[in-house]
């Protein structure tokens, strides 16, 4: 059965499972720092970010991307950013705590998405 016109959602949370999963991923790349598995973690993780920033963009909530790109950049795969260890794991957590907040409150209006 399908909801009247009047209760359709007026819109979807589609950055919620991907940044969901980016921040099991961050928490999870804690224990593979400096390991040969971690170029998957890199990988996950900037994916994960840019396809969060296609959502941010079509909620119109620009401001994400402020966050979202130096994710993406930092966890590059391709070029990627040496860095001392333990500052890497501290942006694990702020990677993890961000892409939680932006799964959370970007929010794709209905019509977008047709």
């Amino acid at each position: 059965m399908s909801r009247p016109a009047s209760q359709q959602p007026a819109f979807n949370r589609t950055a919620l499972a991907p940044g969901i999963l980016g921040a099991i991923v961050l928490i999870a790349g804690l224990a593979l720092v400096g390991g040969e598995w971690y170029l998957y973690v890199r990988y996950a993780v900037s994916i994960l970010a840019l396809i969060l920033c296609v959502f941010a963009g079509q909620a119109k909530q620009w401001w994400w991307f402020a966050g979202l790109i130096p994710i993406a950049v930092i966890w590059n795969p391709v070029w990627p950013i040496s860095m001392d260890e333990l500052v890497l794991r501290g942006l694990h957590i702020a990677g993890a705590v961000f892409f939680i907040a932006v799964a959370v409150n970007v929010k794709v209006p209905v019509e977008q998405r047709r």
